[in-house]
């Protein structure tokens, strides 16, 4: 067996330089009710907050940079190109998504080759589905799913029969936030950050009989809490406060996220640690878009 990434005792994971990084084709509602003065990226701004994001990730981990091929606008968000299956012993199986979105379909193009270069044996899905943005691991072969905007509820039964995935399948039903990363966090191993208003109580319910439910607020919510990542004892999580000043609309809401998160961290022992990625909000993105993980070591017993 060819060893991967995946057998590494530390974090491991994909990142992509933004060098085609664009807002031409609005693909989400966040972009679509954007002026079009207000999508316009920096790129100077991109490159610069991309760096200071990459560096710090380098510098605690191990990345991989996926080329920077063709052009496509959203490559920069890694987290949709797949997802790694750390349940299966070898850990060297990659899905690769079958994406819903029009400007992304083609990136499996510059993914495939990049991961079956490095050992991984990688897998076509037969439906809709995108990435890690939709399918949060807990532990063992227990994952989160999200259906219904991006991705179909069958491309999770082919999984579980593919697999041997148990997929905790639940609907993805408010259009601004149609990617489970968007309101679901795995924050431990036995907690997730779970915004409870979006969901039925049946769906809570088959949750909460894996993982333990921190409930987080729309609000908070929507200003990006759960799209987290995770490296080591630190929570990387956007925020764009730097830029704004106390009359801004979105000062109070952006600076309670920011405490939410704090109060959050300080309870279960990590440290919150924002990043700016204004650039790349104009993409609908939040940070957990930006990176792909290789392996899922326990982050509780890394060198942090």
């Amino acid at each position: 067996m060819k060893e991967t990434p995946s057998q590494l005792p530390i974090p491991a994971f994909v990142m992509n330089f933004p060098f085609t990084l664009d807002t031409a084709v609005p693909n989400n509602i966040w972009m679509q009710e954007m002026e079009e003065k207000e999508l316009k990226v920096n790129k100077g701004n991109a490159y610069r907050q991309f760096l200071d994001l990459y560096q710090f990730v380098a510098g605690n981990s191990l990345v991989y940079t996926l080329p920077a091929e063709g052009n496509f606008q959203d490559l920069v968000y890694v987290a949709n190109m797949g997802l790694q299956l750390p349940h299966i012993k070898d850990s060297n199986n990659i899905i690769m998504s079958n994406f819903t979105s029009k400007p992304r379909q083609g990136e499996e193009k510059v993914g495939k080759p990049f991961f079956e270069s490095m050992g991984y044996k990688t897998h076509s899905c037969p439906f809709k589905w995108e990435g890690e943005a939709d399918l949060k691991y807990l532990y063992d072969n227990v994952y989160i799913g999200g259906y219904g905007q991006r991705s179909d509820i069958q491309a999770f039964e082919w999984m579980e029969k593919k697999f041997d995935m148990n997929i905790i399948k639940i609907e993805m039903v408010d259009e601004y936030l149609y990617h489970l990363d968007c309101c679901i966090f795995p924050l431990t191993k036995d907690k997730t950050l779970i915004c409870t208003e979006l969901f039925t109580p049946k769906e809570l319910a088959q949750i909460s009989q894996y993982t333990n439910i921190i409930d987080i607020s729309v609000d908070d919510t929507y200003n990006g809490i759960a799209n987290s990542a995770r490296l080591g004892n630190m929570i990387l999580c956007a925020s764009n406060i730097s830029e704004l000043t106390r009359a801004d609309e979105n000062y109070e809401a952006e600076k309670a996220k920011i405490n939410t998160l704090e109060k959050i961290c300080f309870n279960e022992g990590l440290e919150p640690v924002f990043f700016n990625i204004s650039e790349f909000m104009k993409s609908g993105a939040m940070l957990s878009c930006m990176m792909m993980h290789l392996n899922y070591v326990d982050q509780t017993k890394s060198l942090l």
